[in-house]
């Protein structure tokens, strides 16, 4: 390469360095880079890239960052309907307390006490499934249009200011419901979503208000299971978690009141199908809701795409113990989408994924093993990162060298933090 032109490359790099710069803002807690990819010129930067389980967003208000959804024309978001979720899972469990109206009430005064363990006060799905809970049991309180999903602490008198008490008729006979206490479940060291965390909580909940809990709800099957084999299972509370994890599905049997599927398999082929479509330059709808050559094809029942924010939803579906052992294992590829592509039409490449927090039980036990089902189908070779759940230089250190990877899914430690992956790939 001659003297000139190594001059002319670097200028441009330089050039792009200070666009950059000057094209960084801050929106509350959301810092987002405007049109970074288009500035730096990075080759990594025009490299198609999935963000998927966390959407980017600012956590304080939940505005989705339109920045980091339009990073380059490759990117795109998948996760889950959360609000239809939500519903859902506040569906079941009204449901669950009408139907066992006549024993649900253990101490007999009339209240039937709950107890909510919340993931993440910034997620937005552990926001949508607080808010969800709220709603369907009548304690919701509204601030402006929205729900209020803040933790109360402790609400044995009923007084708190982010919940109030519900009602529920049965028979005739009317019911006070009334969140009794929640809190997140955030260790000391600031990892969320902690199962042994909301395994002391019950304890300690247990402990102050005993035969007050009659109902036990998690924002996911991790928390809810260290409070099932912690305390309820032995008490015969009926516990509800989200998520559809083999362990929680296979403890309905043992008196686990329920979970919600939010189609696990269905994301994790989303997740690694789309960078293959981006990576053979097809449409993105092919192997999706259009038929691929081998037959793998999805219906609008089990997915929905939203075209303004790029993203991909799965939609959720009820466990209980009424169709539980359809779901005892949760890491099957979903049948539908099961049909291997062809090697010599879609050439094997490396993708670089990683796990927010290599202990999420979800993430871990769920979600993993269906990506490590699907990256073989697709014909990708996946690198799986995992984090500490707390920091988000924990993962991007292991992001040394971006241009030997040929694409990206991306699960960041909070909604607010893209940026610290596309500096990456803008260098």
């Amino acid at each position: 390469m001659n003297s000139k032109k190594v001059l002319a490359m670097a200028m441009v790099a330089m050039m792009g360095l200070s666009s950059v710069a000057c094209g960084t803002k801050s929106t509350g807690s959301n810092t987002t880079t405007k049109k970074s990819a288009k500035a730096s010129g990075s080759e990594n930067s025009k490299k198609p890239v999935v963000w998927f389980n966390r959407q980017p967003s600012n956590s304080s208000t939940g505005e989705l960052d339109s920045n980091a959804l339009h990073y380059n024309d490759k990117t795109y978001y998948v996760g889950f309907d959360a609000v239809q979720g939500a519903e859902l899972q506040g569906t079941m469990v009204a449901d669950y307390i009408k139907s066992h109206i006549d024993s649900i009430d253990r101490n007999g005064d009339g209240v039937i006490g709950y107890v909510l363990a919340i993931g993440d006060i910034g997620h937005n799905d552990s926001i949508a499934r607080t808010r969800g809970v709220r709603e369907a049991l009548g304690t919701a309180v509204k601030s402006g249009e929205d729900i209020k999903s803040d933790p109360v602490g402790t609400n044995t008198d009923g007084t708190a200011k982010s919940v109030q008490d519900g009602s529920i008729e049965v028979n005739g006979k009317k019911y006070v419901v009334r969140e009794l206490a929640s809190q997140e479940m955030k260790t000391s060291a600031g990892a969320t979503w902690d199962a042994p965390t909301a395994g002391n909580a019950i304890s300690t909940w247990a402990s102050s208000f005993g035969d007050q809990i009659d109902v036990v709800i998690s924002n996911n099957d991790g928390m809810g299971m260290a409070m099932f084999n912690g305390w309820s299972k032995k008490e015969k509370v009926p516990t509800f978690g989200y998520d559809a994890n083999s362990d929680a599905v296979e403890a309905i049997k043992d008196g686990y009141g329920g979970t919600i599927s939010q189609h696990a398999d269905v994301q994790a082929y989303l997740t690694l199908r789309v960078l293959r479509n981006a990576l053979d330059g097809v449409d993105i709808d092919t192997g999706i809701g259009t038929a691929d050559e081998a037959g793998n094809v999805l219906t609008d029942e089990v997915y929905r795409y939203d075209d303004k924010n790029r993203s991909y939803y799965a939609l959720n579906a009820a466990v209980t113990a009424d169709n539980y052992k359809d779901y005892l294992d949760s890491t099957v590829p979903y049948k539908p989408v099961s049909n291997k592509l062809d090697k010599s039409a879609h050439k094997e490449k490396k993708v670089w994924l990683n796990i927010y927090n290599s202990a999420d039980n979800f993430l871990g036990s769920t979600y993993q093993p269906l990506l490590q089902n699907y990256d073989d189908l697709l014909n990708l070779k996946v690198e799986y990162i995992g984090g500490d759940g707390q920091t988000e230089s924990n993962i991007t250190n292991k992001l040394g060298n971006p241009s030997q990877y040929d694409a990206f899914a991306i699960n960041m430690v909070k909604t607010d933090n893209a940026a610290s992956y596309t500096s990456i790939l803008n260098q």
